[in-house]
């Protein structure tokens, strides 16, 4: 799934060495787990949807996790295990997955849980009536049976390499309630009903989401009461909120995390945690721009674009550059494809040779008359994608090229503009999954609104190594045909791949039961507890 970053799902990745995570303030010492209190986590992000096969962003991806469940999940270790489904068994030859669920699991709403929500889940996600990018990895299943009340059954047309994991991105959807429906014109989606560690009690637009604790979850009730998603779209005021004590938990900025929270105050009452982040952050064009359709000027502007610079300037050293869509010390990750390296004078040279030249002296470059001018869009809230442009736009001025920048609100920026097509160029972010599989953002047939080829880039060995790559098993075979696909990416640049972030999460000293993994530190969030006596909201009988 995808995260436009305050986000668009996960893709996926599988880690060849263990990310260091640091942290500090002070140690978790050993305390009674207790049930109690409420987490407040500030969001620059609104969610807008809660049923996630009909969202992209980040926030409702956030919120929904906490409501809904996949039949399987990421263990801290990165491999796969049981979520819904208590066991599955594979054919030989990877075509056949058989299911077997939990049993005993209720919706909240009290009616059991059983293989004919997951069937429904699954045909409504395959539902030409279903606007939802994620259909793809499910068109890929030939049959898909309901053996008995606890048992479900898929088989593949041919072997699909991200089968298994697919299945942890499926939300399983409440047949009783939702059966006959059109998912896009029920209030389901501002009031769902899940199986997940919390249950949606209020949601006040543009100020917060307030879910409290599913007491009777297959996992166990959770230890905090309630769980408070505040939306808060200036980070600089929600820092002041963390300060003041109305967050608990938020992402901090480089400068934030590196400079202030540096006093006696934070350390004293506050942990904070450092861990690579499955995620990049890129300039992406419009190819059916004019101006960019030619390969030698998205060359030009990504030897304009110092990325060091960027990383040092935007996010204080906390991230490395970014050469393709996959991150540094994963297994698919080419370490030797063709780097742009901060080079104005080769650009310039590129520029001139694609037939753009200053003839009137006024510092801007002009082909047939036209000026080179365009547009770069990005969110409002998001201090590095604005600290990111306005530095792009200066590099650019020095090799002939004005741009300017607009800040647009989130959901417009997708919903008008992203998913209309109406930009010149943007920069947004990508956050992957554990599977190389890249199929919806690169392959030719995903350019439609609400499709997450947004750019319209067609490339047809791109294609081809795409589909290759969903059908081989082996891992070897499979980064072979993944190296070439980001051979070809950069050779075509249909994005200026700018830098991977580290995260940069801050969480209330009080909170304990936080064990950092590669997979971040909220996938136990259920375990988290405060110690009675530190204890500072309480649920009202």
């Amino acid at each position: 799934m995808r995260k436009l970053w305050p986000l668009l799902i996960p893709l996926v990745l599988v880690v060849v060495c263990v990310p260091v995570i640091s942290g500090y303030g002070p140690e978790d010492k050993e305390s009674k787990p207790a049930y109690g209190d409420t987490l407040v986590v500030g969001s620059i992000g609104e969610p807008s949807i809660l049923v996630p096969m009909l969202a992209g962003d980040s926030a409702s991806h956030d919120v929904a996790g906490l409501i809904f469940n996949g039949l399987v999940k990421y263990d801290t270790d990165l491999t796969l295990i049981g979520d819904l489904a208590e066991s599955w068994d594979i054919s030989q030859d990877g075509r056949v997955i058989t299911f077997h669920l939990r049993k005993g699991v209720r919706w909240t709403d009290g009616v059991e849980f059983t293989a004919d929500d997951v069937m429904f889940g699954y045909k409504t996600i395959i539902s030409d009536k279903t606007p939802t990018p994620y259909k793809g990895d499910f068109l890929e299943v030939e049959k898909a049976e309901v053996l008995d009340k606890y048992t479900f059954r898929v088989t593949y047309k041919r072997p699909f390499a991200p089968a298994l994991s697919s299945w942890g991105n499926l939300p399983i959807l409440p047949k009783h309630l939702l059966e006959g429906k059109d998912i896009t014109k029920t209030d389901f989606g501002r009031k769902p009903v899940g199986m997940g560690p919390f249950i949606l009690e209020k949601w006040e637009p543009g100020q917060s989401l307030t879910l409290k604790a599913n007491k009777d979850y297959f996992e166990g009730r959770p230890y905090l009461d309630y769980y408070v998603y505040r939306i808060i779209p200036d980070q600089s005021t929600m820092f002041m909120e963390l300060r003041a004590g109305g967050v608990d938990m938020m992402g901090l900025t480089p400068i934030q995390y590196t400079r202030q929270t540096n006093t006696e105050y934070f350390r004293k009452n506050f942990r904070k945690y450092r861990y690579p982040v499955f995620a990049y952050t890129y300039l992406g064009f419009n190819l059916k721009h004019p101006f960019f359709k030619d390969k030698r000027v998205r060359k030009a502007i990504s030897y304009a674009i110092d990325k060091k610079e960027i990383i040092d300037v935007v996010l204080f050293g906390l991230g490395s550059v970014a050469t393709g869509p996959y991150v540094p010390n994963t297994w698919p990750y080419n370490p030797d494809v063709q780097r742009y390296d901060y080079n104005p004078e080769l650009a310039r040279k590129l520029l001139k040779e694609a037939g753009w030249v200053d003839k009137d002296g006024d510092g801007v470059l002009e082909k047939n008359g036209v000026p080179f001018e365009f547009t770069i869009l990005t969110n409002m809230g998001n201090s590095l994608r604005e600290k990111t442009a306005t530095i792009i736009q200066w590099r650019l001025k020095q090799v002939g090229i004005k741009v300017n920048v607009r800040l647009v609100e989130w959901s417009a920026f997708i919903n008008e503009f992203i998913d209309k097509r109406r930009f010149e160029a943007v920069i947004l972010g990508w956050s992957i999954g554990l599977d190389p599989d890249q199929y919806d953002i690169w392959h030719s047939s995903k350019t439609h609104e609400k499709e997450f080829n947004f750019i319209s880039y067609s490339n047809p060995e791109v294609d081809k190594l795409l589909e290759m790559g969903r059908r081989v098993f082996d891992q070897q075979k499979r980064k072979k045909i993944y190296y070439r696909f980001q051979e070809i990416l950069a050779e075509d640049a249909p994005y200026v791949f700018l830098y991977v972030p580290d995260a940069l999460p801050i969480v209330h000293a009080r909170f304990r039961g936080i064990k950092p993994s590669p997979i971040g530190i909220t996938y136990n969030i259920h375990k988290w507890y405060v110690p009675e006596a530190l204890q500072r909201h309480h649920m009202i009988p």
